[in-house]
């Protein structure tokens, strides 16, 4: 019965945000039709080999783009030169010292025209439609920023993975998220250029992306566009992708308040269910339990993949995905809480 319960628990933290999911699906979300002009801004940190494409998926958007402007930010090889050779007299290429993203795009804020302002990275490619139905997200006045779907491009298996898991976001972001997004994320969002500058631009930090969405939620709503889609390079080796996720949650936890941390620790603690359920299951014998998890799992991934556009292979391997993703993400909440109350404690005692 106790095996029983805990599945149970499981079912019901997933199954709460798959049925959100599924309304979110029937029912159209507020856009509106208006021509705004749009600046996209690149910043750019040694992408010799990425910046070309990510200029020309930005020029070949359906919506007239008024200017792209890629800000090298003191790259020591060759993304400036490569940058230049896109001609386009809507391109405009400026190379600075280097100061990080958000002082790149802070840069690129700068010679700006647009009253609206899309942030891509330039290691990444925008869908033909991005700019576009980024755009039409902006369905009232009190909408300041606009957050697109994240996709991975998949170029090996840890790749393939990382894929999974931003589909599981893109559900969990159409199901909860629609009209309150918690972060309008760094590879692609859209922003009104005046609420950028009544915060002062993009906020210096670890995960700008994070900080600067706190900012100007101070002013108004930051939403999400589900079909503005952006195809990023992801880290190739787990020493790599902790490196990142490690910076990312250490940044996240300077921000954070207490219903965050809730949310983080309930996360957690589905995380830790989610590793050792199939495992008990297993050593009790109780095959049809785990069964039963396995095919739930893969239900709540099989309609995300169908209408975000994955694979079919990617909601059958979701049980195995999953095993890793909470492993790896229960590990590193671990080692931030670790780090952070290490470094409140000093403080306490300096």
């Amino acid at each position: 019965m106790r095996l029983e319960l805990l599945l149970l628990i499981i079912f019901i933290w997933d199954g709460y945000f798959f049925l959100r999911y599924l309304l979110g699906l029937l029912k159209e979300y507020k856009t509106v039709s208006w021509k705004p002009k749009v600046s996209v801004i690149i910043p750019a940190y040694n992408e010799e080999e990425n910046i070309k494409k990510a200029i020309k998926a930005a020029l070949s958007q359906d919506y007239p783009v008024e200017e792209v402007i890629v800000v090298d930010d003191g790259s020591e090889d060759g993304t400036y030169e490569k940058a230049k050779e896109v001609k386009d007299e809507r391109v405009k290429v400026i190379r600075i010292e280097h100061k990080g993203k958000a002082g790149a795009i802070n840069e690129g804020l700068k010679l700006a025209k647009g009253e609206v302002i899309v942030v891509t990275d330039a290691d990444s490619f925008m869908s033909r439609d991005a700019v576009r139905r980024l755009v039409e997200r902006f369905h009232s006045e009190d909408v300041v920023a606009v957050g697109g779907q994240i996709r991975v491009i998949v170029d090996s298996f840890l790749a393939f993975i990382q894929d999974i898991e931003h589909l599981r976001i893109a559900m969990y972001r159409r199901a909860k998220e629609l009209e309150d997004l918690t972060l309008a994320p760094g590879p692609l969002s859209a922003f009104r250029r005046e609420a950028l500058e009544r915060i002062g631009g993009f906020v210096n930090s670890l995960v700008e992306d994070y900080a600067t969405t706190k900012a100007l939620k101070k002013f108004g709503k930051v939403v999400y566009s589900p079909k503005a889609k952006l195809f990023t390079r992801m880290p190739l080796t787990l020493g790599e992708l902790w490196r990142q996720r490690r910076r990312w949650f250490l940044g996240d936890l300077s921000h954070v308040d207490a219903k965050d941390i809730i949310m983080l620790i309930l996360g957690d603690i589905i995380a830790f269910l989610d590793i050792f359920l199939p495992v008990i299951f297993i050593k009790y014998g109780a095959f049809a339990l785990l069964l039963l998890f396995i095919l739930f799992e893969i239900l709540t991934m099989l309609v995300p993949v169908i209408f975000e556009g994955g694979s079919i292979t990617e909601a059958l391997l979701f049980p195995i995905a999953l095993m890793f993703l909470a492993s790896f993400y229960l590990s590193l909440h671990i080692y931030g809480y670790a780090v952070t109350l290490k470094n409140k404690i000093s403080q306490l005692f300096s």
